[in-house]
């Protein structure tokens, strides 16, 4: 079968040229069941994107389709603004509950837009409103959305040049691992904060991503991530986690910020909260950062309910217990050892290479954007779905679903290592 044999006319006659991923995947899909997706044709794809993890627990999980199912046929709510339901109430109910007592933490929810950029702009605005003070600390690579606000904290030049006017408020920062070892960027942070030459405003508050997704599968370390709280204690400046496509168990934990044992004072999560694919964000914020007047921030989807329900199902079937988590950290175990061979192969056809990563948040980075773009490429013709991040497009990037079967797994990583070293041999015979 030929992917443009297929009718594509209107499709890219009605849709706006800024489209992506359909670009990549030439196709038009029509079902998708767990890990796999299904073409018109009937044509099957392992899934190794998942809606940019959006879908940790895979595409139509019975369980959670279900419950939702189920709310639906007894007209369940399913647009009511932000005004109390009972889906709602069982959603913070569940999440006070499987969620934030049994890890310490006590945090207000605030419903904003269905995304994660809205949830960013929202814990933008709460700091800046809690301390007086405008300047936000982002760091390199960082990625955090592209409305205007969490734009001005997105480091990747592409993003930033289409806001097509100047973006402010933001002092970007070295990551970990930016500068060589663990604690330079730290010092230098310091340093910042405490020389008054250092043209750094003082800021409201320091934003990060504990694994930065789209800027290329960058693991901060927890000698780093420490340091950050610390110096945020010190200088009463307030932490603000994006867990949004790092969370829900994408990393092992069910926050990427457990396993350093750090503790922010706002996490911004979307992606896979709903468990099920609906558009769902949120704010969880410390307490006494709670200082909105009513109406102040608002918009027409403030919460889903139809994601409320799903959301619940979600928690109570897999994070009451630690089954689901040590399956993530066991599966991120043979991806991490399949991508350090592969990333061998790349270094015999004498191209650098690396792994990285938590959990089923993987990378692999051959350091050559267009090499990367033609391994999607193969891949997505022998049957994979998969893309790329990192400054150039140079990471291969494994977000599977959590749930994904050994078979399936061990089947979409041979058709990468194989699509791997056919475009290596084809470079090796061009040269």
């Amino acid at each position: 079968m030929t992917h443009m044999t297929q009718n594509t006319e209107s499709l890219e006659r009605l849709e706006s040229e800024v489209r992506t991923y359909s670009r990549s995947f030439p196709t038009i899909f029509k079902r998708a069941k767990g890990a796999k997706l299904y073409d018109e044709q009937d044509r099957e794809y392992i899934d190794f994107l998942a809606g940019a993890g959006t879908l940790n627990y895979g595409h139509n999980n019975p369980k959670l389709k279900k419950v939702l199912l189920d709310y639906m046929m007894d007209d369940g709510i399913t647009h009511g603004l932000d005004m109390w339901t009972a889906a709602k109430r069982e959603f913070l109910e569940t999440l006070e509950e499987v969620i934030f007592k049994p890890r310490g933490l006590d945090y207000k929810v605030q419903f904003c837009g269905p995304t994660g950029t809205n949830a960013i702009e929202a814990a933008l605005r709460i700091v800046r409103n809690a301390t007086g003070r405008t300047n936000v600390v982002s760091f390199t690579n960082a990625f955090h959305g592209v409305t205007l606000g969490a734009l001005a904290t997105t480091a990747n030049s592409k993003f930033r040049h289409a806001a097509a006017m100047p973006t402010q408020g933001v002092s970007f920062l070295p990551y970990c691992g930016y500068m060589d070892g663990d604690s330079s960027s730290l010092a230098y942070l310091e340093k910042t904060l405490t020389d008054n030459s250092s043209g750094v405003d003082y800021p409201a508050a320091i934003l990060l991503e504990t694994v930065q997704g789209e800027g290329g599968i960058n693991v901060a370390s927890k000698v780093w991530l420490q340091g950050i709280e610390k110096i945020c204690r010190k200088h009463g400046i307030l932490l603000i986690v994006d867990d949004i496509q790092s969370g829900c168990g994408r990393t092992g934990k069910y926050f990427s910020f457990e396993e350093a044992g750090i503790k922010p004072d706002v996490v911004t999560t979307s992606k896979s909260l709903s468990g099920y694919g609906l558009p769902f964000a949120a704010v969880f914020m410390r307490r006494d950062l709670d200082q909105w007047k009513p109406g102040e921030y608002n918009g027409t989807f403030r919460g889903n309910n139809l994601a409320f329900v799903t959301s619940v199902a979600a928690m109570r079937e897999y994070w009451t217990n630690d089954h689901l988590e040590k399956e993530v950290t066991r599966k991120g175990k043979i991806v991490e050892y399949r991508f350090k061979q592969m990333a061998r192969v790349c270094q015999e056809a004498g191209i650098q290479a690396e792994e990285r990563g938590r959990g089923l948040m993987r990378g692999l980075d051959i350091i050559d954007g267009e090499l990367a773009d033609e391994i999607v490429a193969q891949c997505f013709e022998k049957g994979l779905v998969i893309e790329t991040c990192g400054p150039s497009g140079q990471v291969l990037k494994c977000l599977c679903s959590l749930l994904i079967t050994d078979d399936e797994l061990n089947q979409g990583l041979d058709i990468l290592e194989s699509c791997l070293r056919a475009v290596l041999s084809e470079k090796s015979q061009a040269a």
